[in-house]
């Protein structure tokens, strides 16, 4: 599906959890695009769903300063190994 002609869809409310500084980045490269959150993860699903690369090189050396900016240390390597911190 190729163009710039609008495609209707139906969105839907969700409570998915996040870890805060990935949420904290993603939210303020939001911001960097002028596009809400929602459809920014759109974005970077539907590019991953077909194996592509979701953000230009320019992009990513924005998301490497937010990333240093809100301390997040985290990269590829850490998925699926995420875990709730303890609480006391």
């Amino acid at each position: 599906m190729s163009g710039t002609t609008p495609i209707p869809v139906e969105r839907v409310q969700t409570g998915v959890r996040l870890e805060k500084r990935l949420l904290k980045v993603l939210k303020a490269l939001a911001e960097h695009k002028d596009m809400t959150l929602g459809d920014l993860i759109e974005g970077i699903v539907l590019h991953a769903f077909d194996g592509k690369q979701a953000f230009s090189p320019e992009t990513l050396a924005v998301i490497a300063q937010l990333k240093a900016i809100y301390g997040l240390d985290l990269d590829a390597s850490a998925s699926h190994r995420l875990q709730d911190a303890a609480e006391d």
